[in-house]
């Protein structure tokens, strides 16, 4: 496994050093990361369109992040992503995420995202990246609970829609070599395993369909996080490393009753100050092989941003198994060869 690496969604802003490339990269840099994980949405950091076109240009920008010590981890398109499939209830928050020019024009938009995630297929490759976090999107998700009782066909329309959207996109992956990773998250149609593989199912098992395992959402939803790696490693491509705690209460549960994220029994935490056993989760992802990057997701409602990224990093680095080329108990080994085995066994 690859690591310290950080997201740097959560810390892109217009003030030094975390306005371009060069400075935040830096700034990650000099708390310990090696890697850095970008997300695609703003120029100010990469023109996604002209890293799709231009090998050179992304040669450039591997460049200027290590001088400054690190390296790109993956592309994000969470944002586009989300634009993929976005339902009418959401259509005035989302667009926001989309340029002026098809705000109010939800067919515009999502081919706009479409485009978009093409693009990036292009540009991962461009990088030699072999994998590209993202988002789903969401038709279905408004319909969560099953009440007032679901129409007849109405989740398989949705996901259905879902794959016609997503199955050209997956094949512009194919093209490229690279694997569409989802952080599976409440607001996306793609959450838990469960609906996972509703797309899964609908895409022919499209090899390109994978997943960015982040377990802070699954402890939220209260799932088994250590068993989904029994279940779907051979699809994880990313890791999100984030802490969460849900402590339910009298009066709230997983559904947190609408507070805000201070007064939520589920809330995101910086790592370390959570429940979210890391141990397991890094012992997990070593036992099958996961060699890709630990990336720090920063997100939570107490801690300050810059405490929470100078803890991240030895966090992670104290977390990263080095797997071993010997067993434990070779010391003991008898050294008997095939025929001492079967006079141990009497057959000779």
């Amino acid at each position: 496994m690859k690591g310290p690496a950080i997201f740097l969604a959560q810390f892109m802003s217009e003030q030094a050093p975390f306005n371009n490339l060069p400075s935040i990269a830096g700034w990650a840099a000099g708390h310990g990361y090696t890697g850095v994980q970008l997300p695609t949405i703003d120029p100010a950091y990469i023109d996604l369109a002209r890293a799709a076109e231009s090998r050179d240009y992304c040669d450039e920008l591997k460049g200027v992040c290590a001088e400054q010590g690190v390296e790109i981890t993956e592309l994000s398109t969470h944002l586009q992503g989300q634009l993929v499939a976005v339902h009418p209830a959401y259509d005035a928050q989302f667009d926001g995420f989309a340029p002026a020019a098809v705000h109010g024009n939800p067919k515009a938009r999502t081919e706009w995202a479409i485009e978009q995630m093409k693009l990036a297929a292009k540009a991962s490759a461009n990088f030699d990246l072999s994998a590209c976090v993202s988002f789903s999107g969401s038709l279905a998700f408004p319909y969560l609970y099953p009440w007032p009782q679901r129409p007849e066909g109405l989740m398989e329309e949705a996901f259905g829609e879902l794959a016609r959207r997503w199955g050209p996109i997956f094949d512009a992956y194919e093209d490229a070599g690279v694997d569409v990773a989802f952080e599976l998250h409440p607001g996306e149609d793609l959450f838990d395993g469960a609906s996972y593989e509703m797309l899964l199912d609908r895409v022919g098992g499209h090899s390109r369909c994978c997943i960015n395992y982040d377990p802070s959402h699954f402890l939220l939803q209260q799932m088994d996080y250590l068993a989904f790696i029994d279940i779907y490693h051979e699809r994880i491509k990313a890791f999100h490393v984030k802490d969460a705690e849900f402590n339910p209460t009298g009066k709230q549960g997983v559904y947190s009753g609408y507070q805000g994220w201070t007064e939520r029994a589920g809330r995101f935490r910086s790592l370390g100050d959570g429940q979210v056993d890391f141990v397991g989760i890094f012992s997990k992802l070593a036992q099958y092989g996961y060699d890709s990057w630990a990336v720090l997701e920063w997100e939570c409602c107490l801690k300050h941003p810059e405490q929470g990224a100078a803890e991240g990093a030895p966090f992670i680095a104290d977390h990263i198994i080095q797997l071993t080329d010997t067993a434990f108990d070779d010391f003991a080994d008898s050294g008997a060869d095939r025929a001492a085995v079967r006079r141990m066994l009497g057959l000779e």
